[in-house]
């Protein structure tokens, strides 16, 4: 993550790993971590109300990455914290942050992986960006 770009917390969410999550080498496989990216990020967007329109405009990843610090194991639940970037004409930011939670339930300090993706507001129909709406600048607001 940029540490020049300024962020801001707008949603925590709790995963489970699961036994399959792991690979060969008995640690949560690459692709899973971008499994809970995608989850924090869904469970933001139904937690500010938004409704998915498939004839409509939505949000659409671009790009996505992440870093993987230290292996996760199962079991274990995950805390993922979902950041955003100063919003663009069209497009902005996500970042997450991914911790273990310990027996009682709180995370730890230790980020094992950070990623996020660039999200692009969309016209499904015409296939083109479109300018993101006040609602959307509302919910970065937040």
């Amino acid at each position: 993550m940029t540490s020049d770009i300024i962020k801001k917390q707008v949603h925590v969410c709790h995963v489970t790993i699961r036994w399959g999550d792991m690979d060969a080498l008995r640690h949560v496989n690459n692709t899973v971590y971008f499994r809970f990216m995608e989850q924090a990020r869904i469970e933001w967007l139904d937690h500010v109300g938004f409704v998915r329109e498939p004839d409509g405009c939505g949000p659409v990843v671009v790009n996505a990455h992440c870093s993987f610090n230290k292996q996760m194991t199962y079991p274990g639940q995950v805390e993922v914290r979902t950041l955003v970037g100063p919003p663009g004409r069209s497009s902005f930011e996500t970042y997450h942050e991914m911790r273990l939670l310990d027996a009682d339930g709180q995370p730890g300090e230790q980020v094992y992986a950070a990623g996020g993706a660039k999200i692009v507001w969309v016209d499904f129909t015409k296939q083109k960006s479109v300018p993101l709406p006040q609602q959307v600048l509302g919910w970065l607001e937040q």
